[in-house]
């Protein structure tokens, strides 16, 4: 049910948007008919206080053992920081890089070698830049316990990106769970869903209908 909330909630804000005639197009070259932009949930004190809470319930019951909330540069930060506060543990943030200056660091807080960190990052494509955050940890001698997110595309890359890291992906939200959400709350309609549905079987090679098809 909180789920559901937070889906609707994303949407109704436009956070996610679909567009069904003309699609969104990806830096990537990507053509979609989804895009998001989680960033503008810290916008929305009861929304991100929602997922802060959903996430906070997925690394209890999947990552038992965390000690330490990891954000990932820069917008898996804030949303670790309500986690962290929630579950009461310690805070780090990952850099994409580390400073040029001063101590040079890429993972700022303190870390110890029996710490079990869990990094949160908002957004899953195909899991690049947390799973940079993961071997920044790993590298410097750390445990990483496992990953958290608001939300996975659920590409196959990102399954065999994190696959051969070694590494788990918990996430709060999918975008199978978004289409089905709108679907049952009569957004869109049983055509829509499908044509939703056939982007994500192959993205990459997916063909938009002509904006001249109506559903």
């Amino acid at each position: 049910m909180q789920n559901a909330k937070i889906i609707q909630n994303l949407t109704e804000d436009q956070i996610i948007s679909l567009s069904l005639t003309k699609p969104f197009k990806y830096a990537s070259g990507m053509l979609a008919p989804i895009y998001t932009d989680f960033r503008l949930t810290i916008a929305n004190p009861q929304l991100r206080d929602m997922i802060a809470s959903g996430l906070a319930e997925i690394i209890k019951k999947y990552y038992p053992n965390v000690t330490v909330i990891g954000g990932v540069a820069t917008a898996g930060i804030p949303h670790a920081a309500w986690v962290a506060q929630k579950l009461n543990l310690p805070l780090i943030y990952v850099r994409s890089k580390a400073k040029d200056h001063g101590a040079n660091k890429q993972i700022e807080g303190r870390l110890s070698k029996t710490d079990q960190v869990v990094l949160i990052d908002d957004l899953i494509s195909t899991g690049g830049s947390v799973l940079q955050a993961v071997q920044a940890v790993r590298a410097a001698g750390y445990q990483v316990a496992g990953v958290a997110a608001i939300y996975t595309y659920q590409f196959p890359d990102a399954e065999q990106n994190f696959s051969e890291a070694d590494t788990t992906l918990q996430p709060l939200l999918t975008y199978k769970d978004v289409i089905q959400q709108e679907f049952d709350r009569g957004q869109i309609s049983q055509a829509q869903f499908d044509y939703l549905s056939a982007w994500h079987q192959d993205p990459w090679n997916w063909l938009k209908q002509e904006e001249s098809n109506e559903f």
